[in-house]
């Protein structure tokens, strides 16, 4: 039988886990089906080895793993499970660069400030992995994002507990934003005649011109913004809203996306850091200047430079430092018995991940105390922060919504060929004195400019147009396919958004949209359209670009299922294959954190479970391998098993963790091996199998249980060591000789 391959991603944290349990499971019941289950590492520990083989060992080196499955995926044959991988911040990048040479990889530190050409090329090197490295090589088509129908009617009729009361004498919570000077007041945007080169640069007031970046290659219909956030608006922004806030006897807290928006927003995170602190950190610049702290890394960049100073100096400056909080309003917390406040690292609060958890918890987050209150949530650029605002306006009028009645916010979104939409990458720039920031093609003609001063953020974003007209397709499909409304969140007053209403509007009557309800509205009214079916209980499909597709893809979900975890995120890839995503990450730290303490992994894989259905379906219609349609069929079988009988994790040690699920999976994918009549072969292989799991089941799950309770050390928490993890997370000497003897039958 010709073998069809499914590569599955080797990643990061709870999910990578999560696989040393799940893929021995998955592997043994393939063997001899024609479907065969690769790994490609492309977690940052992996990326960074592959970018830096220089001095390794030939034992050390693997190959770029990412490039090789950025050409697969641009291919028919590609079938990929994308798992969450790290979007890393330069304070993660730095503690894996550290763990791999603690571990023997001869690996160069991260030049933070370079002082030579050798050090400026280090560092191009490094932005090579950080950030959003993986998902833009990668995601070769758009986003079909949705909840499973099964997941949903299970979480309907088991709603999640997490939803905490609005308070009834009232709520102060706001979302607050910049009224001017932001990226969306300064964005400007064109569409490309016919393709062309261009370049960035910078014309000082003296009219001298500094060359930012070469060359950018465009295409034509390609739509290409630039826009600017003044930082002298944005310090008054974050002063203003530091007085409100302390007047108002609510909690400070700051949501911006300092991973994906690798450039820009580790930046804007500093001048919050420095504006808040000001009266201990303008006391000692010269000092801080001296030692290297970086306030872009958040208080942390300070604190930990302070160990270069003499004890009273570092004792001064920590003094200086909680006097700030004794004058301004309290901080939200990360971690109140350890002290971390939100704007202690900039990786810590991820705004597509901290917004919904603060409407979750009534319009709250925790406090010094470690009790919920209400807070003032920044979240600078008008981009998004408007819809933000109307959710949690919707529910200080109308209360908390309720899981078991409310409907689903599925997401079609734009992001095939790196449609950034937000300029994360090779495009941001630091404004090096006043001027104007200036996009010209190869001929010298001005295409877009902005004005600057000295500091202000540039971004340059692109989005090509055969994935927009993809993109538009793709939302007419799904709302044929479900009846339900597709609406397009998109605002004419905004440059981009502008530019992309044109092409949508040409491309939808090249699609039969007859009967269907198809809307563009603004981010704004979208959420007032969307909230007010939620709470009917009716389902609407958001049609949305790059960065919206992040965030409603966790604000509904984790409203509506309790995590992002559980959604199907299908990608149907232009050239013909598929990448199927397996749900958000943005928990994960948090679950790995409790599990080297406690032995407890809460991770749930029901995001991998359900990827690896559409994944075999995938190999059944292009190949016509029965085993794989039944493969797909007998474990959606098994997902509805998990779901009913509730074998999910539980967020408490010594209670069933991901280790328990997947054992639960593999026995009801087992018995509906077992009970088809569609492949006899298969049926004879599994029925012993399947016998031998449910007779072992109380051995099973005691031996899984009996591994948790105390610490564990797996060697490492970007490059740990494969036999820890894998005997940390295959306990079970029963279990494992059942799924181990499975692949030597076959």
């Amino acid at each position: 039988m010709a073998s069809s391959k499914i590569i599955w991603t080797k990643i990061d944290e709870a999910p990578a886990l999560a696989t040393y349990s799940l893929l021995p499971i998955v592997q043994a019941f393939t063997k001899g089906t024609g479907v065969d289950i690769e790994t490609s590492d492309i977690s940052l520990s992996g990326r960074i080895i592959a970018n830096f083989p220089d001095k390794l060992t030939a034992d050390q080196k693997i190959p770029d793993n990412l490039a090789m499955l950025g050409e697969l995926a641009k291919s028919p044959e590609a079938n990929i499970l994308k798992l969450p991988n790290i979007s890393a911040s330069i304070p993660q990048l730095q503690d894996a660069i550290k763990e791999l040479q603690d571990h023997g990889y001869d690996i160069p530190n991260y030049p933070e400030e370079p002082q030579n050409d050798e050090e400026k090329a280090l560092q191009a090197r490094f932005a090579k992995v950080l950030g959003s490295a993986v998902n833009p090589v990668l995601r070769e088509g758009n986003a079909d994002r949705r909840a499973a129908v099964s997941v949903k009617k299970f979480a309907q009729k088991n709603p999640h507990k997490m939803m905490k009361d609005w308070p009834e004498s009232g709520s102060k919570s706001r979302v607050a934003h910049m009224t001017d000077k932001d990226f969306y007041g300064t964005e400007n945007s064109r569409t490309m005649d016919k393709a062309n080169d261009v370049r960035i640069e910078f014309v000082a007031g003296d009219g001298d011109v500094t060359v930012l970046k070469q060359k950018v290659s465009l295409l034509a219909g390609e739509v290409i913004d630039t826009s600017v956030m003044n930082v002298a608006a944005l310090r008054g922004f974050f002063a203003k809203t530091i007085a409100e806030a302390k007047s108002d006897g609510v909690l400070l807290s700051l949501h911006l996306k300092a991973t994906m928006m690798k450039i820009s927003d580790p930046v804007m995170f500093g001048h919050c850091v420095s504006v808040y602190y000001a009266a201990a950190l303008d006391k000692h610049a010269s000092v801080l200047k001296e030692i290297g702290a970086n306030v872009s890394h958040g208080l942390a960049g300070v604190l930990e430079k302070l160990d270069k100073l003499p004890a009273d100096k570092k004792a001064e400056i920590e003094a200086d430092i909680a006097a700030v909080y004794e004058t301004n309003p309290a901080l939200a917390m990360v971690d109140s018995r350890k002290g971390i406040t939100n704007l202690h690292v900039p990786n810590n609060i991820i705004v597509d991940a901290s917004m919904p958890n603060v409407v979750r918890d009534g319009g709250r987050m925790w406090n010094n105390d470690d009790e919920l209150q209400d807070t003032i949530a920044m979240v600078p650029d008008r981009c998004y922060a408007t819809m933000y605002q109307e959710c949690i306006a919707d529910c200080q009028r109308n209360g908390q919504f309720d899981p078991s009645t409310m409907g689903n916010v599925a997401n079609v979104g734009l992001m095939a060929q790196k449609a950034e939409e937000y300029g994360s990458h090779d495009k941001t720039f630091m404004a090096q004195g006043e001027g104007v920031i200036r996009v010209v093609h190869a001929a010298g003609d001005v295409l877009l400019e902005q004005p600057v001063q000295k500091g202000d953020i540039f971004r340059m974003c692109q989005a090509k147009d055969e994935p927009i007209r993809d993109w538009v397709k793709l939302g007419v499909t799904r709302a044929r396919v479900t009846g339900c409304p597709a609406i397009f969140w998109l605002d004419e007053s905004r440059g981009h958004d502008a530019e992309i209403i044109k092409k949508v509007n040409a491309y939808l009557p090249e699609n039969d949209t007859t009967g269907l309800d198809i809307r563009i509205m603004t981010p704004l009214d979208a959420m007032k359209f969307t909230l007010d079916r939620v709470r009917k209980g009716e389902n609407t499909i958001s049609v949305t670009g790059n960065v919206l597709r992040d965030y409603l893809t966790d604000l509904f979900p984790i409203l509506e299922l309790g995590t992002s975890a559980r959604m199907l995120s299908i990608v149907p890839l232009l050239n013909g294959g598929g990448l199927f995503e397996t749900g958000a990450g943005g928990s994960a730290p948090k679950h790995v954190q409790q599990f080297l303490k406690e032995g407890h992994l809460r991770w749930d894989s029901l995001g991998e479970y359900c990827a690896l259905v559409p994944a075999f379906e995938m190999i059944a219609a292009s190949t016509g391998n029965a085993k794989a349609a039944l493969l797909a069929e007998t474990l959606d079988q098994a997902v509805s098993g998990y779901l009913e009988n509730a074998r999910y994790p539980s967020r408490k040690v010594n209670e069933i963790d991901n280790r328990g699920s997947s054992f639960y999976l593999a026995m009801y994918w087992a018995r509906a091996l077992a009970d088809q009549d569609k492949d006899a072969e298969l049926k004879a292989s599994f029925i012993p199998v399947a016998k031998s799991l449910q007779d072992n089941e109380e051995t099973i799950t005691a031996e899984l249980l009996a591994a948790q309770g105390g610490p564990v050390d797996i060697g490492g928490y970007f490059d740990p060591n494969v036999e820890m993890v894998g005997r940390a997370m295959r306990p079970s000497a029963t279990f494992n000789s059942i799924i181990d003897g499975i692949s030597r039958s076959m």
